[in-house]
């Protein structure tokens, strides 16, 4: 009796260990693969927010050779830069500070609209700097940031 009972004991045992095992194993694949795509959500966020900085460049450019129409080109600009703030927030490979700039940024261009015209070099400068992988870019646009009079128009 105690030789089938002690049998049965083990069958459980080896039965509840192989059980355990592939439960551990399926984890493991589990939080591999979210690790990955993981990965490769914030890889596509970030070419999402450099492709949105290469644009606000582009649209600054425009604005700044452009004869007539100054408004639509602005409104590009700020279309682009709200895009690319949203996306920044996205990206764990930013700094806060980063974030912070490129937020304040995006605020000033849309909220000092009389204002950043004449401050638009600036502004591309530091988002090409940016667009570089340059730290300075980000100082850049928080020194643009700064310079602007936020009691005034």
């Amino acid at each position: 009796m105690r030789t089938s009972q002690e049998s049965i004991m083990k069958r459980r045992m080896v039965s509840s260990i192989i059980l355990f095992t592939i439960t551990f194993v399926a984890m493991l694949v589990f939080v591999g693969l979210y690790i990955d795509e993981t990965k490769r959500t914030q890889e596509t966020y970030y070419v999402q927010y450099t492709t949105n900085l290469k644009h606000v460049s582009e649209d600054i450019s425009s604005y700044l050779n452009a004869e007539g129409d100054k408004d639509f080109r602005y409104t590009r600009i700020v279309s682009d830069m709200s895009s690319a703030n949203s996306f920044a927030f996205l990206l764990d490979r930013l700094s806060e500070e980063d974030k912070k700039a490129v937020n304040e940024l995006n605020a000033c261009i849309m909220k000092y609209p009389e204002q950043m015209p004449a401050k638009l070099g600036d502004m591309q400068k530091a988002v090409d700097d940016i667009l570089a992988g340059l730290d300075k870019g980000y100082e850049e646009a928080q020194a643009l940031v700064d310079s602007i009079d936020k009691l005034g128009h």
